[in-house]
């Protein structure tokens, strides 16, 4: 049996056509909602006296983007893995490239070539795919570093508002997330494959948390008013890549 301290009570229920785990937490303060990779189940933790009708109303209100966050979810799980080897198709600001290996050489180099549409691949006679894989993330990731910088001080202008820090990070629920205390800001490094506009949306996405911490009806006016093709964005994040 579990002691006071840890006590837990857990129950699924179906809401709006969808399963829901629901978690009760003796010492939890605030109700959670968690989107969980590969199969987009969606979680809900919440102090253990938070009444489970309430809970069902909460997650009908959120219903819509509830089922789109499975969806991109869900979706991203089906993408062919990739292998790293000549002829895959890769992406870069959404643009796809097709990938041309060259074995043998020293060092892992990226190279990538608009007027063919390629990115030109060298890597060493002892590749492996987890390797591969480390040197072609590396690449993505000073590319979108590169493009944080640069749009974020247009968009913090724009808003009149700043973050302390960006970060980049490989997430798999989270397109962005801001730490609001730090005023410290996270980006998916996913987000190299995307369209361009979809990084301005989750910059200013994340922003928009340091003037309203709850996606309520007020936080998506601040994003409406800068970012209006917020909603473009947002299919374009649910498409494969």
């Amino acid at each position: 049996m579990l002691s006071s301290a840890t006590k837990m009570k857990s129950n699924n229920q179906n809401i709006g056509g969808i399963a829901v785990e629901i978690i009760k937490k003796k010492k939890l303060k605030n109700l959670y909602i968690r989107i969980v990779p590969p199969d987009g189940k969606v979680r809900v933790t919440a102090p253990i006296k938070f009444p489970d009708k309430e809970i069902k109303l909460l997650i009908l209100r959120k219903l819509q983007r509830i089922n789109a966050a499975r969806e991109c979810i869900i979706a991203q799980s089906r993408q062919t893995e990739r292998e790293y080897t000549s002829g895959e198709i890769h992406y870069l600001w959404g643009n796809p490239y097709v990938l041309e290996v060259i074995n043998g050489q020293r060092t892992y180099q990226l190279e990538l070539e608009k007027e063919l549409c390629r990115i030109i691949f060298k890597v060493p006679a002892n590749a492996t795919k987890e390797s591969k894989e480390k040197a072609f993330n590396n690449w993505y990731r000073q590319k979108l570093k590169r493009a944080i910088d640069s749009l974020a001080k247009q968009i913090e202008e724009k808003m009149g508002i700043s973050a302390n820090e960006y970060h980049v990070k490989n997430m798999k629920t989270r397109w962005g997330t801001c730490n609001i205390t730090k005023r410290r800001i996270w980006i998916n490094l996913q987000l190299a494959k995307k369209p361009i506009e979809c990084l301005e949306y989750i910059i200013t996405h994340e922003l928009a948390h340091l003037l309203e911490k709850n996606h309520n009806k007020g936080f998506y006016t601040i994003v409406e008013k800068f970012c209006p093709t917020w909603k473009e964005a947002e299919k374009k994040l649910k498409q494969l890549n």
